[in-house]
């Protein structure tokens, strides 16, 4: 335990946030992400969700705003639920939400879902909440510490 640190925050989780690079990529994963067949490393947080915690790495966890074009995006909804009616999944409204606290520029990117995954492959990590919600998977990239 730490000082104002989140419990959610092991250390191992800190050791995979401080080892990636500038530019390096994590994805926080739903619970159908395909993580076991396409992370290179695998967390797993089973009990949570992605919104808690995004909330937790956010204060320690540099979103590269600055540097990277796209810094933060989601998985994009298939062409035939958007052909259905279905309207944005709240989890992208949660997450951008959560983020503009500490970036207030940020735009959410939205990647096809073949390009997430091929995105994913190449991720430093994969941590894998429980989320049950559709469309719950976020891509951020590491930015620099000042």
């Amino acid at each position: 335990m730490l000082n104002g640190m989140s419990k959610i925050l092991t250390g191992d989780l800190l050791k995979i946030l401080c080892d990636m690079g500038h530019g390096d990529e994590i994805i926080i994963a739903d619970a159908n992400f395909p993580a076991d067949s396409i992370a290179t490393r695998l967390y797993r947080l089973p009990g949570l969700d992605v919104s808690t915690v995004l909330e937790a790495i956010k204060p320690i966890f540099p979103v590269d705003v600055k540097y990277s074009e796209k810094p933060a995006a989601v998985m994009d909804m298939t062409d035939s639920d958007k052909a259905s009616g279905m309207q944005p999944p709240q989890t992208w409204g949660d997450f951008e939400g959560i983020l503009k606290t500490e970036y207030p520029e940020l735009v959410m990117a939205k990647l096809e879902r073949y390009e997430f995954y091929e995105r994913a492959k190449k991720a430093y990590a994969v941590i894998q909440t429980g989320e049950e919600r559709i469309y719950g998977n976020l891509l951020l990239v590491k930015g620099v510490v000042l």
